[in-house]
């Protein structure tokens, strides 16, 4: 007995056919694909859509399943047209509100000195509440205690602070970040007296030795390895957990470099580059899961800059300098204020729809 199959024939693909055979293909499965999308009920729409109908009538209002309008909301083009149709009487400059960070409270790890420091800082100008700094030593270095007092000449300003009397505090903790259960207390300290945790930014790292990779010893690893990945996770966690057990959204940026994704020529540096790339994944991992809480993680990493770290390679290497320079498009090395701007941005409204990014600040050495 001979069976017929009931099973539609699947047609050959595209490859083996003849050129104009290819065409006629190609044309009937775009049809059927435009049909099968005009009659669907579209996803964000309370309506089925025009081309459903064959009428040509526009679609129903576009109504979101979810929120994502902007607490700043009307803005931009929508904040004119607003306007235009009398809807909205006010108008205003909002592009710096997106950047601001009124009332939020920040943790900054490795912010005793360099770009840590920096970036702590440009919160507290930004409009931060407070800044948590995390660093290794017992006591606060002179250039943390200027920056204190400096944000509390500055003042407050009510198109920031929304309080012209306030001012960021910036207050110091001495703490290890390889110790989890350590830096996972902060934060629920933090957020038991604060009420929330908004930002934070993991910048602790150290340097590795100038070493053959087929050399390396094992014990120059796991510090390195201690400090800029364990310690920027741990420091991550106690950050995260707190934005989730207040159900408030939330930024984390991870400080990687641009030695996470490319090979730093001339130096031996197996150990830094693999830490930085670790952290780099980190931010993508973690941003994935994180999501859906709201809480966004991306990672930064600068290029050559020049910082406390950085210094003590140039004093013993002074020639350095210029080969760094030259290998930066833009023909030198960069400045720790460089990097204010962008960790404003990711810690802001500014960037709500960026997670799971690296961004790049070196200059363009990577481009190459």
């Amino acid at each position: 007995m001979v069976l017929k199959s009931t099973c539609t024939k699947i047609a050959p693909p595209l490859r083996n056919l003849p050129a104009a055979l290819k065409q006629s293909r190609k044309s009937g499965i775009i049809l059927q694909r435009n049909a099968f999308l005009a009659n669907r009920t579209r996803p964000f729409s309370s309506t089925p859509s025009a081309a459903a109908s064959g009428n040509g009538t526009t679609p129903g209002k576009l109504t979101l399943p979810y929120k994502i309008e902007s607490p700043l909301a009307p803005l931009g083009v929508a904040a004119a047209v607003s306007v235009k149709e009398g809807k909205n009487t006010k108008v205003e400059r909002k592009v710096f509100k997106e950047f601001t960070l009124t009332d939020r409270v920040a943790l900054v790890s490795g912010a005793n000195h360099g770009l840590g420091l920096e970036m702590a800082m440009a919160l507290g100008e930004a409009g931060a509440r407070v800044v948590y700094c995390i660093d290794l030593h017992d006591k606060p270095s002179d250039e943390w205690v200027a920056t204190r007092d400096y944000l509390k000449k500055l003042g407050g300003t009510k198109e920031i602070n929304g309080n012209a009397d306030s001012y960021a505090r910036l207050e110091y903790v001495s703490a290890d970040v390889r110790d989890q259960a350590k830096v996972w207390k902060i934060g629920e300290e933090i957020g038991d007296k604060e009420g929330r945790l908004d930002i934070c930014v993991a910048a602790a790292g150290v340097p590795s030795s100038h070493t053959d990779c087929l050399e390396y010893p094992d014990t120059e690893l796991k510090k390195v390895m201690d400090v800029n990945v364990n310690g920027v996770l741990f420091t991550a966690q106690a950050a995260g957990r707190q934005m989730r057990r207040f159900g408030k959204p939330g930024s984390i940026v991870l400080i990687a470099s641009m030695s996470g994704s490319i090979t730093n020529k001339g130096h031996k540096w197996v150990s830094y580059n693999s830490s930085k790339a670790a952290v780099i994944q980190m931010a993508r991992n973690m941003a994935c899961e994180l999501g859906a809480d709201g809480i966004r993680v991306n990672s930064l990493s600068p290029g050559y800059i020049y910082t406390n770290m950085s210094a003590a390679e140039l004093n013993t290497k002074p020639q350095l300098l210029d080969r760094w320079s030259e290998l930066t498009p833009i023909n030198r090395i960069g400045r720790p204020d460089e990097l204010r701007g962008v960790v404003t941005w990711l810690a802001s409204d500014a960037s709500s729809f960026c997670t799971g990014s690296d961004i790049i600040v070196a200059g363009g050495h990577q481009s190459w």
